[in-house]
């Protein structure tokens, strides 16, 4: 009995010295990327600083953090981004209480923002390498300072999560500085409304819909005007090709979100609209932005995209087969292929409207996974896109084009 206490003491994770009794579990991801860029037409040239996009090698993600318990019922997580090593930044960056009465769950710190199912997963589980325009624009960079509860129903087929964010981005800064707090509302409502019990789950059906209400500083005071959608190309480019700018006199801005994943054995059927409404004063018209995007994916090895019902979005992969190569005693070789899954995902966003042009967009990706492990994965994508009429801060005059866009990643977690 003394053994198995230790053991679960090493499996869990604790922490001795001064904090007895709270634990401490290690958590990492380590994310590399290559990218290139074999056709690009012009007029997009024009929206990236290089003025010809090269071809890139880089850790899109190096984290490092730890999180636990907290006698009695507290919680913590502490997660550092480590991917520029001139300039670490925060993620994940809170502390919480459970089971309270109503609230459930409460969370204070830096967190997500429940707008957006692909931005919801976690971005080791996702299908494809990069989010799909209309989400990394409407949130981009997801994480705000904010007091947030999350709950769920006793059978897991109702979760939601709702509460006050700060609208700036403050992992990589000293915090919000400013006399218009720049608030928003977020909520989300999520469904689980089939789960094959017989199967544990490999075959559901998930709808949601989520919403918030913001109240950015259209005039610019000491906190800057918080009010801007702009996004990347669905690629690691060096610059947002996306970009309606800070937008003047932005007084309110209203979004509402609707989303379905449904799942079939090795199908799976996702797709997202999202949609953003400005109010403006000073005599500037309102404006209207939106956008979606559906994908199918299919495992060629019959395995599934599992769900986690607790928090409506999904879970971590896990192979028949692991991958593995090993020489046998007969000199012959074994081997175990993992799982394989391809992939297809269409996406568009407008930014276009009144005077503003962050541009309008649409791409066709094709993925192919390769999971090696539950814990190690290979992704590849092939991108065909094309922008009309955006400016941003490389150029004033709208541009239009079609690019071609080649990616691949390494992921690994822990």
């Amino acid at each position: 009995e003394q053994v198995d206490g230790i053991q679960k003491m090493l499996d869990d994770g604790f922490v001795s010295d001064g904090t007895s009794r709270n634990t401490m579990a290690i958590t990492g991801r380590i994310h590399g990327d290559a990218w290139g860029f074999p056709s690009i037409d012009p007029g997009v040239n024009q929206l990236d600083r290089d003025m010809n996009p090269q071809d890139r090698l880089i850790f899109r993600r190096v984290r490092f953090g730890v999180k636990g318990k907290i006698q009695d019922h507290m919680h913590y997580k502490i997660e550092m981004e480590f991917a520029d090593p001139n300039d670490t930044q925060y993620r994940d960056l809170y502390v919480g209480w459970d089971n309270l009465p109503v609230l459930q769950t409460l969370r204070i710190g830096n967190q997500k923002r429940p707008i957006g199912l692909d931005h919801i997963n976690s971005s080791r589980y996702n299908v494809f390498i990069e989010r799909p325009f209309i989400i990394e624009a409407f949130n981009q960079d997801a994480r705000r300072l904010g007091l947030v509860s999350y709950g769920v129903t006793p059978d897991q087929s109702w979760n939601w999560r709702y509460g006050l964010y700060n609208m700036e981005l403050t992992q990589g800064d000293e915090g919000y500085s400013g006399d218009h707090w720049q608030g928003q509302f977020a909520a989300r409502l999520a469904n689980t409304a089939w789960w094959d019990d017989c199967t544990d789950g490999r075959s559901y059906i998930h709808w949601a819909v989520s919403g918030s209400f913001a109240w950015p500083d259209g005039n610019g005071g000491p906190g800057g005007n918080l009010a801007r959608f702009d996004t990347r190309p669905e690629a690691r480019t060096k610059d947002d090709w996306l970009d309606t700018g800070a937008i003047p006199n932005a007084d309110a801005i209203q979004q509402l979100g609707f989303e379905t994943a449904m799942n079939f054995g090795p199908l799976q059927i996702v797709g997202e609209v999202e949609q953003s409404w400005v109010e403006r004063t000073g005599g500037s018209p309102d404006a209207y932005f939106w956008g979606g995007y559906a994908y199918a994916s299919y495992f060629l090895t019959g395995e599934h995209m599992p769900w986690d019902r607790k928090t409506g979005q999904l879970g971590r992969q896990k192979p028949f087969q692991n991958f593995w190569i090993v020489d046998r005693c007969d000199d012959g070789v074994e081997a175990g292929w993992g799982a394989w899954q391809v992939a297809a995902r269409y996406s568009y966003a407008d930014l276009n409207d009144q005077e503003i042009t962050g541009g309008e967009a649409e791409a066709l990706t094709l993925g192919l996974n390769w999971y090696w492990n539950a814990n190690a994965h290979m992704q590849f994508n092939y991108i065909n896109g094309e922008i009309a009429n955006a400016t941003n801060r490389n150029t004033t005059v709208p541009q239009t084009g079609d690019y071609h866009i080649v990616g691949a990643r390494f992921l690994v977690d822990f």
